[in-house]
């Protein structure tokens, strides 16, 4: 599995580069946050994030007017383990080097998708990326140089419409989408090898969990 820089070609139809926000202080307030040794911890939204001018920058620029949260993913990862997708883009910024695994939600066929549809892209420390709402993705991994991969973990401001990612709201399955239903604004479909699978969540990634530690060229 190749990995691309999210400059290129190929990133073009999962997102784009967010440019003119001044996010060294993000990241400074970033740094403070914990960081598992072992998996990830995730907040929704975070006080001291949202508290910054840039928090509302974002409001106003990146989702023209509407209420978002400002959160972060934090840890150490290097398996693919689930995609999942909202309704509105996702906003990520690492303090450090990571890698993003994403697909096309367009390639979900009948709630599946095989693992070979995803692609694996470099993202920059202090780089503003827009994932659109049709991308399917996951927890980030650990950055990679030419040492190899990064055993430093990741932190990563998390960006998304007010609400998202918070408890399940009650539902009455009217689709087949609405199986995939996890979490506020949040469809999750997981590989039968994860957490999130023996979790209860839908099972639908076919072939291998990719692993960056040995699927990554």
């Amino acid at each position: 599995m190749k990995i691309n820089s999210v400059y290129s070609q190929a990133f073009r139809k999962f997102g784009c580069i967010l440019s003119g926000y001044d996010v060294s202080g993000l990241m400074l307030k970033l740094s403070e946050k914990e960081k598992p040794a072992e998996g990830t911890v995730y907040e929704a939204g975070d006080e001291d994030l949202e508290s910054l001018a840039i928090a509302h920058d974002f409001s106003i620029n990146a989702y023209g007017g509407m209420a978002v949260q400002v959160g972060y993913c934090n840890g150490n990862n290097t398996k693919l383990n689930a995609l999942e997708y909202h309704r509105g883009s996702e906003i990520n910024i690492p303090e450090s080097d990571i890698v993003l695994l994403l697909a096309s939600l367009q390639d979900v066929k009948d709630n599946k998708i095989d693992s070979s549809k995803v692609e694996a892209f470099s993202i920059p420390g202090h780089t503003v990326v827009r994932i659109y709402e049709t991308t399917l993705h996951f927890a980030p991994c650990n950055g990679i140089s030419k040492s190899g991969i990064s055993k430093d973990g990741f932190r990563v401001v998390i960006v998304l419409p007010l609400g998202t990612n918070l408890d399940k709201p009650e539902i009455t399955e009217k689709n087949p989408e609405d199986k995939l239903l996890w979490a506020s604004n949040k469809w999750l479909i997981a590989h039968p090898d994860s957490k999130p699978a023996q979790n209860g969540a839908f099972a639908g990634i076919t072939g291998k969990n990719i692993d960056i530690l040995h699927d990554i060229k």
